[in-house]
């Protein structure tokens, strides 16, 4: 999937992984996608939360080798 901007949350606990993906967003126009990698395995279900508070859409969640990659479009 294409992405404008990566953030590297891997090592990160909750809810760091989500405060850095909402700095990111906020330097980001409108329609760019953020790829976020994270190694929490709370981060799923921070990030459709964070999603569905935020208007931001989560277009993709994967997980391999213990890694979480997600693609969130900024609103």
């Amino acid at each position: 999937m294409n992405f404008d901007k990566e953030l590297d949350a891997r090592g990160l606990n909750c809810p760091l992984p989500i405060l850095r993906c909402k700095k990111s967003l906020t330097d980001m126009p409108s329609g760019q996608v953020l790829k976020i990698v994270a190694t929490d395995p709370g981060a799923i279900k921070d990030f459709q939360a964070f999603s569905k508070q935020t208007g931001n859409e989560l277009l993709s969640s994967a997980e391999a080798g213990g890694e979480y990659t997600f693609f969130m479009k900024k609103k």
